[in-house]
């Protein structure tokens, strides 16, 4: 199939030749028609898989074809949970409209209102924002959302959970009753699935792969270890290959700092990318690391949703996040449009039971690893029994310096994993204490 047969219009047919994109996603073939009907649309899709385009297509197509706008104020409000998703969607609006007169802008925090300000004033068609910076306008009175037509919900768990519900409802009391509503995301708990309900008339429901499960173009492995050698293994894992791209997720932002510390002290060039930091300095981070004068970049779960790079080789989660659905999200960064990828896990013995919890949301059991000259004085135990299906491999032994391919080429099994006790409560909506809510 071809964008030709979605019932695109040329304008934006003409965009994405221009971006080199022939042939739709399974996502995209699914949720355009519906979303070009007008009907609302609850959608669950991979990361990596094309979801910005499964909205912002027919968004704008439908913007382009409708009565042209009498006031200045957005037709349309696309909502995320970060500054670099708002930021990465509104690039995304802009190429794909580059041929209509439709005018577009994003807010967030961690920057000067003012300029936004004008850009409101100047007039918008499609506003993408995120909540806490929305909110601050609505309460200054610089913008108007009485005439939205179309509200959408980018990464709608993580906007939904109960760190957002309260800002997402006060700013649903802005918004015109009758609206079509889109929600996408790649993780939809079963909890947040019927909280979204309350917000969707009759939606169409998609779902694209099984809920929560991940590319089958990435590796996982797991490398059991102490957690005073952690450091130096994440030392060993990137000299195997200095000169390769890899983002390294951190639990908290003072240990993302620490750990950009010590990768500069080993003479690596690293940045860190966290809540604490300006959006000038995260925005500098990132665009290193896109163009490669940074190979390292350490991040919290704030940039597990937001960063689009192509061919991003490895992953490595540091610490394990608390919330297992971050899993899918965070290793979601590689992987992507058709490439491999590698998704590396450093797993101490206090950390099994968020393993297990993340092995049952993907419904596989991670491939374990040890590293000569670092194996761990307790082995990893899974908080109960976990089934071994036939033909599992075990626990294996890889050399401290051996392998030119690097460290990640141990595979999952797919095998389901099996039943236990969901201490942490996966699927909870909730957050660690050191999530970075404030965007």
């Amino acid at each position: 199939m071809s964008f030709d047969n979605l019932g695109l219009s040329s304008p934006l047919l003409r965009a994405l030749a221009d971006l080199g994109y022939t042939s739709p996603t399974e996502i995209q073939q699914l949720a355009i028609p519906h979303v070009l009907q007008g009907r609302d649309v609850l959608a669950g899709a991979q990361t990596g898989t094309g979801k910005t385009a499964a909205f912002a297509l027919p968004l704008l197509q439908r913007l382009a074809a409708g009565t042209p706008a009498t006031s200045k104020r957005p037709r349309a409000l696309v909502l995320t949970p970060t500054r670099e998703l708002a930021a990465q969607v509104h690039e995304s609006v802009r190429d794909y409209g580059k041929h209509l007169r439709i005018r577009s802008a994003t807010v967030f925090g961690g920057v000067g209102m003012v300029p936004q300000v004008e850009a409101l004033r100047r007039g918008v068609d499609v506003l993408v924002a995120t909540p806490g910076r929305l909110i601050d306008h609505l309460g200054q009175g610089t913008v108007d959302l009485s005439q939205i037509e179309v509200l959408i919900l980018d990464e709608a768990d993580r906007m939904l959970d109960m760190g957002f519900l309260p800002a997402i409802k006060r700013i649903l009391t802005k918004l015109p009753h009758k609206r079509q509503t889109l929600l996408f995301s790649a993780t939809f708990a079963e909890q947040i699935r019927e909280l979204a309900k309350q917000f969707l008339h009759n939606p169409a429901e998609i779902q694209v792969a099984p809920r929560n499960s991940t590319v089958e173009m990435i590796e996982h492995v797991v490398y059991p270890v102490d957690t005073a050698k952690k450091r130096d293994l994440l030392l060993h894992v990137l000299s195997l290959d200095s000169r390769r791209q890899t983002l390294v997720f951190s639990r908290t932002k003072h240990g993302a700092d620490r750990l950009v510390k010590l990768l500069e002290a080993a003479g690596m060039k690293a940045a860190a990318i966290h809540g604490n930091k300006s959006q000038g300095a995260r925005t500098k981070a990132l665009s290193d690391f896109k163009n490669g004068r940074i190979t390292a970049l350490v991040a919290t779960d704030i940039a597990a949703r937001g960063i689009d790079i192509d061919q991003l080789p490895t992953v490595i989660n540091f610490d394990l996040p608390m919330v297992a659905e971050d899993y899918v999200h965070r290793i979601g960064r590689t992987g992507r449009n058709g490439s491999t990828g590698h998704a590396i896990s450093l797993v101490c013995h206090e950390e099994a039971g968020q393993l297990r919890e993340i092995q049952k949301l993907i419904g596989r059991e991670i491939t374990q690893e040890v590293i000569v000259g670092f194996e761990p004085n307790q082995p990893l135990k899974m908080c109960g029994p976990m089934p071994r299906p036939s033909g599992s491999p075990r626990p294996q032994q890889r050399r401290a310096g051996g392998g030119g391919r690097g460290p990640a080429n141990g595979r999952s099994n797919g095998a389901s994993a099996g039943a236990g006790n969901n201490r942490s409560g996966a699927a909870q909506p909730r957050r660690s204490q050191n999530s970075d809510r404030r965007v």
